[in-house]
Formats: structure tokens, C-alpha cells, sequence
């Protein structure tokens, strides 16, 4: 063999191949502007979000120093005879659905939502718990006169807020606000974490600082929780 045939290629060619390489790998430029667009995308649908969080963290973890006086409303009303005798009779089972009916009367006539909740029946009454953020209620009905009794507690905003940061009694919807809010989180906080990697070169305070971030939690967790 010749020793043309080992020669390495001439600069016109590597030049034309890194073109391509950097068109399908793409270069800093390419992942810098598609790694900004997610971070102002994420930033923008989890804004209000973090805002709501970050407020409720302060507060839940002062919970104890914040007073809250529980307000209670009690309602009354009487069942229509109708649906007083299509109550079906006690058989020993402790939790039914109410008919449909009933619901659409309890949210006539009280404005609130028995959904799809359980009521406890017995011989005498029934008894649908009505859990709520921020407070609680439930609704009875007396087998017998037919009274239905609604009572409400409210402890306030500051509880209100509280419990939508737990995602208590807060319902299906909520559940699934917190889902998707959560992962536009982690898209903020991992594309910021590349855009560090990028632009730490020009920052030499960048990986310190995150460093102190790691560290600080986890020396405090070590130290003083017990």
C-alpha cells in the first residue's frame, strides 16, 4: 500500500464534516436559547405558584404563633317528603353514596357540594362529613322529621391558605395543580442548574453558592434535628 492511503484529510474536509456534527449535536448557542425558553416558560407557569407556596411555608412553620378564631354557621332545613321516604332503610352497612337527588337538593338548598362523598347511615340519622380547607362541616339528616342540619367552621385565610399548601381536603382539581405546578418546578430548577454550568466559567461564585445551598440544610438536618 501506498502512503497516500494512510494520509489524514486535507482541512477541507474537516471542515465540512464539523458543520454537520454541530448541526445534529447543536452547539452552545442551540442549547443555551432552548434552555432559556423552558426556564422563562416554567418561571412564568410556576410564578404565582411558588409565591403561594413560599408564603405558606412562612406560615406553616409559625403556625403556632398565628391566632385563628374558628367561626361557626349552623343551617337548617327540611327534607321534601319525597325524599324523605326514598331514603333507603338501614341494613346494617355503615356508609352509602346518596342518591342523586338528594345531592342536587343539598346543593339547592345549602349551596354546598355533597359530590361523591360516603354518608354514614344508621337507624336514625344520616351523617355526611363535609371536610374543607381552612375549616370543616358536615350535614345530618334526621330519618324520622326529615331536619337536616348543615354546620360550617371557618378558621380563616391564614388556615384556608395552609391547608391548599398540604393539599388537604382541597378535592381532585387541587391534586392535580400540585402535580403539574410541582413539575414546572423541576423544569425551572434543572434548566437553571444547566444555564449555572454554562455561564459558571464567567461566575466563580456560582458553584460556592450552590454548594452553600447543599450543605446548609443537610448540616442543619445532622445538627439539630433529632
Amino acid at each position: 500500500m501506498t502512503r497516500a492511503a494512510f494520509s489524514p484529510p486535507d482541512g477541507s474536509a474537516v471542515d465540512a464534516v464539523l458543520p454537520a456534527r454541530r448541526a445534529i449535536l447543536g452547539g452552545r448557542g442551540f442549547w443555551l436559547k432552548h434552555l432559556h425558553r423552558w426556564h422563562w416558560i416554567s418561571a412564568a407557569v410556576s410564578l404565582i405558584g411558588m409565591v403561594l407556596f413560599a408564603a405558606t411555608g412562612i406560615t406553616l412553620n409559625h403556625a403556632g404563633d398565628i391566632e385563628s378564631v374558628p367561626r361557626v354557621t349552623t343551617r337548617s332545613a327540611t327534607l321534601t317528603p319525597e325524599l324523605l321516604v326514598g331514603l333507603p332503610a338501614f341494613n346494617g352497612d355503615g356508609k352509602h353514596s346518596m342518591s342523586r337527588e338528594l345531592r342536587s337538593w343539598i346543593g339547592a338548598t345549602f349551596g354546598v357540594s355533597a359530590g361523591d362523598r360516603l354518608a354514614e347511615w344508621s337507624a336514625d340519622e344520616v351523617y355526611l362529613p363535609l371536610p374543607r380547607p381552612g375549616g370543616d362541616g358536615w350535614l345530618t339528616i334526621e330519618r324520622e322529621s326529615g331536619l337536616v342540619t348543615l354546620e360550617v367552621t371557618t378558621r380563616g385565610w391564614v388556615s384556608y391558605l395552609n391547608d391548599l399548601h398540604k393539599g388537604r381536603n382541597a378535592g381532585a382539581a387541587w391534586s392535580w395543580f400540585i402535580d403539574i405546578f410541582a413539575g414546572a418546578c423541576l423544569v425551572f430548577c434543572l434548566t437553571g442548574l444547566v444555564l449555572l454550568q454554562f455561564h459558571a466559567r464567567t461566575r466563580p461564585a456560582t458553584w460556592p453558592l450552590v454548594g452553600v445551598g447543599l450543605v446548609a440544610p443537610l448540616v442543619l438536618a445532622i445538627l439539630f434535628i433529632h
